[in-house]
């Protein structure tokens, strides 16, 4: 399954890292566009000085890891589609052009079903998506949150509740099935 991934599901931390780990147990193939990873950056630099430069080490990395999750579509492409902001239209044109099965995104009413489902790809929200992996290989999310919430834990120097992790993360649906694990 090809799930382009829209920049404010790339940005929160947990949630990129739970995503992109269990992309890289095989459960699915994660695109971008060099615009996506674009925003992730600016919305970076908003929080306080250096922080732009944290998420561009961070994409430099995915790039290096993912060489062909980038995904390259044309300006007609983009002008030819209708949504209900036109700022948004770049990602349906990625998802199109990467033939994408799914575009990934927390903004769900930016993108109308009928609009994406006409060009092929459904919509989804992270939480859902994931909770339905969890579902279907509960061992492989299970144990790729665990390693997340370790590294939480390293990174902050605190223990963390998986739950709360997760909840936190905007993951509430899969953060309360990982804690019947």
């Amino acid at each position: 399954m090809r799930v382009l991934i829209d920049a404010c599901v790339l940005y929160p931390t947990v949630m990129r890292e739970v995503l992109i780990g269990v992309a890289a147990q095989g459960l699915f193939t994660p695109l971008w566009s060099t615009r996506i990873l674009e925003e992730w950056a600016r919305a970076a630099a908003r929080l306080g000085a250096g922080q732009g430069d944290v998420a561009r080490g961070e994409i430099a990395l995915l790039r290096a890891r993912w060489p062909d999750a980038e995904v390259d579509y044309s300006a007609a492409l983009e002008t030819s589609l209708h949504l209900p902001d036109p700022n948004d239209t770049h990602v349906l044109a990625a998802a199109i052009a990467g033939k994408a099965d799914v575009l990934l995104t927390m903004n769900l009413k930016d993108f109308p079903t009928r609009v994406v489902s006409a060009n092929g790809v459904l919509r989804r929200d992270p939480d859902g998506m994931l909770h339905e992996m969890f579902a279907e290989h509960p061992d492989v999310v299970g144990e790729v949150a665990q390693s997340v919430r370790q590294m939480a834990e390293h990174l902050s120097g605190k223990k963390q509740d998986m739950r709360k992790l997760m909840k936190k993360a905007r993951l509430p649906r899969l953060g309360k099935a990982l804690v019947s694990l």
